[in-house]
């Protein structure tokens, strides 16, 4: 029976095919959908090729807010920073944020490390001990293999740091491991090091098939991948802020400074030790950081699970950031790893990235990191002074109160009219709903 919601060579189709293929068979209103689908691409041809390079059977765009944070001070230095993000109430917070600290000090930044690692993991059944008895020159061979793909990342400062043998877990018998530590100064480096780690497992395979140090019976050696990991716990970066209790001010609900220190310290205690808090706490964090790897062309998948990873270290998922107070000062600090580049990939391709760093005056990766770990700590900031004062939804829901009214199509006047009324109470889908029906009813009564 034939199946129309099934096709072959659909990547072979033209876009305008996909598109015709996709709303005929999926879509009640045809014609409508292909013109929307159709609206989204860029005017820019040029910029819609490099788009559709980006990714597998792109039929049209999918576009996000752009918005920017201005006034963060970080290490006396003045950015504005972009992000990109859909949720309410994001960027106003972290600006927010920056706002205040900036009449405090400012923020602080500092780089822990900048180790990327990689792993090639093969099977084995031979004599372990024989392998780690000449492994020096193992990895001298491996090394020099590697030295035309390292050449220009060497000329820059970087390249292989380190390779160690190791075994895989203790339940997993014959499996082993090259674990290998890189520098790939301002790339990423995701391509580099993968190229490095396929040539071991030539190299390595080769050596075990030719040495004269391996007996015959234990040659042969199955690679099963070779691969970069996106744990990076030796990349990582502190970023803090810190002042005097009574400079921190007042804050709503009659809350003074000694009293909102100790309710954010609380709050911070719990989701260190509360993993049903913590998780939802460091979510926040990522509200923040995710906003800018992304405008800056970064991958957000590969740094979430990383700080996710990161934030288990010890056996329990806990709150990235740590607050304490100490002979009267109010200290409050986010550690994290961060393994962003700022060429290459595309931090180099995509437009709006470009425009990104560039508004960010050409950071180099080391700089960047430092900035996405200072907006992770504002936006932290931010939604724990809301939760211990006015609560998040006092100011989520301001913020999300457009997209209510665009819901409800609400013109310019009824929009006006929603928000004088909404001033001062709670917002709600359901109570703007109402406020707006009782409006036309009014309106349309004679």
């Amino acid at each position: 029976m034939e199946n129309k919601k099934t096709i072959t060579g659909f990547s072979k189709l033209s876009k305008r095919g996909k598109i015709k293929w996709i709303v005929e068979n999926f879509f009640k209103n045809p014609e409508t959908v292909m013109r929307e689908l159709a609206s989204y691409w860029h005017a820019n041809e040029d910029q819609q090729k490099i788009l559709d390079g980006f990714s597998e059977n792109t039929i049209s765009n999918f576009p996000m807010p752009f918005g920017v944070a201005p006034n963060f001070v970080i290490n006396d230095k003045a950015y504005c920073i972009p992000m990109v993000i859909e949720e309410s109430s994001v960027v106003a917070a972290a600006s927010s944020a920056a706002k205040y600290w900036m009449d405090r000090g400012g923020f602080h930044a500092e780089i822990v490390g900048t180790v990327k690692l990689g792993q090639m993991h093969f099977k084995w059944d031979g004599d372990f001990d024989l392998l780690e008895e000449q492994f020096d020159q193992i990895k001298a061979r491996l090394i020099e293999d590697t030295n035309p793909i390292t050449s220009n990342m060497r000329k820059r400062g970087g390249g292989i740091l380190d390779i160690a043998l190791e075994k895989t877990a203790d339940n997993l018998p014959n499996h082993y491991q090259l674990k290998a530590s890189f520098e790939t100064c301002d790339s990423m480096g995701a391509n580099f090091i993968n190229s490095c780690l396929e040539q071991f497992a030539q190299s390595f395979k080769s050596y075990m098939l030719t040495s004269e140090r391996i007996p015959d019976n234990q040659r042969d050696v199955e690679i099963v991948m070779s691969i970069l990991s996106n744990f990076t716990p030796q990349c990582t970066v502190r970023a803090w802020v810190k002042c005097p209790i009574e400079d921190l001010g007042n804050f709503p609900n009659k809350l003074k400074a000694a009293d909102f220190a100790k309710k954010f310290k609380s709050a911070i205690d719990i989701a260190i030790h509360d993993p049903y808090r913590a998780v939802t706490h460091n979510k926040g964090i990522f509200n923040g950081i995710d906003a800018v790897v992304l405008a800056t062309g970064n991958d957000f998948r590969a740094i979430e699970a990383c700080g996710h990873a990161y934030a288990s270290k010890d056996g329990q998922y806990r709150s990235l950031s740590t607050c304490k107070i100490e002979k009267n000062e109010f200290y409050f600090e986010l550690i994290i790893p961060l393994a962003v580049g700022t060429v290459g990939g595309l931090t180099s391709l995509h437009p709006m990235a470009k425009r990104s760093l560039e508004l960010l005056e050409n950071p180099k990766a080391e700089e960047l990191m430092k900035i996405i770990a200072v907006t992770g700590l504002a936006q932290n900031f931010a939604a724990v002074r809301s939760l211990v004062t006015t609560g998040i939804q006092q100011g989520h829901m301001k913020m999300h109160l457009q997209n209510i009214l665009n819901q409800l199509e609400t013109n310019e006047e009824e929009a006006k009219m929603v928000g004088d009324y909404f001033e001062d109470k709670t917002i709600s889908y359901s109570a703007v709903r109402d406020y707006v029906l009782s409006l036309r009813t009014t309106i349309i009564q004679p």
